[in-house]
């Protein structure tokens, strides 16, 4: 549950006038992705677990599977129809950036990242970053770029094509039917979630639990 938007769970809408057949089976399908590896072998699916938890920290007791959700895409073959000079296909690529990771890690702690402390995944991720990596196992490609174009794209891009962070932040979800008439900056729908914000009371938090 939300801190910013207590009480408001944006699946209340599935059977309302927000959603239609069409969105309601798009979103039933991703909430049945398969879990655990296909596409990455057991390691590689551990380490990009172990990459998430620190892109995008999850404390919640049912946790978003950005993992599974980053397989799906891969096995779906699905891209966005371009890609940067030099950089292979998503899958092609991911299984690179991995084995990269792991011979950065091996070189500096002596472990694969998946086993590394949260604090020194950290360090790897951010020299990723900022192209300060520099192993053979990159074979040419930058590190910075696979990490903003595919490994932390792709793992924000999980995550938030979940309806749990949706409820995080308060968005209605896709816009089929009824769609979104208030678009400016800090307006919203009479039916989308209400911020609640230092001071409010809980007026607000039931307006949130009823909005439809």
């Amino acid at each position: 549950m939300s801190d910013r938007y207590p009480g408001y769970d944006v699946m209340t809408k599935r059977n309302g006038p927000s959603w239609n057949d069409v969105t309601r089976r798009v979103i039933d399908n991703r909430l049945a992705t398969p879990k655990g590896p296909r596409f990455f072998s057991a390691a590689e699916f551990e380490t990009v677990r172990s990459i998430a938890d620190r892109i995008v920290p999850q404390r919640r007791h049912d946790p978003i599977p950005v993992t599974d959700f980053v397989e799906a895409r891969l096995l779906s073959g699905q891209g966005d129809g371009f890609r940067q000079a030099g950089v292979p296909q998503a899958g092609e690529a991911w299984r690179k950036a991995l084995a990269a990771l792991d011979a950065e890690a091996q070189a500096a702690h002596g472990m694969p990242f998946r086993q590394l402390s949260g604090p020194e995944r950290d360090g790897i991720l951010h020299r990723m970053q900022n192209g300060d990596l520099h192993h053979s196992s990159w074979g040419g490609i930058p590190p910075a770029t696979l990490f903003t174009q595919l490994v932390a794209r792709d793992i924000v891009f999980a995550y938030y094509s979940h309806p749990t962070a949706w409820s995080e932040i308060g968005w209605g979800g896709p816009a089929s039917p009824r769609g979104y008439v208030r678009t400016g900056y800090d307006r919203r729908d009479p039916w989308e979630a209400a911020e609640v914000k230092d001071g409010d009371d809980a007026a607000a938090i039931r307006k949130n639990r009823r909005v439809r």
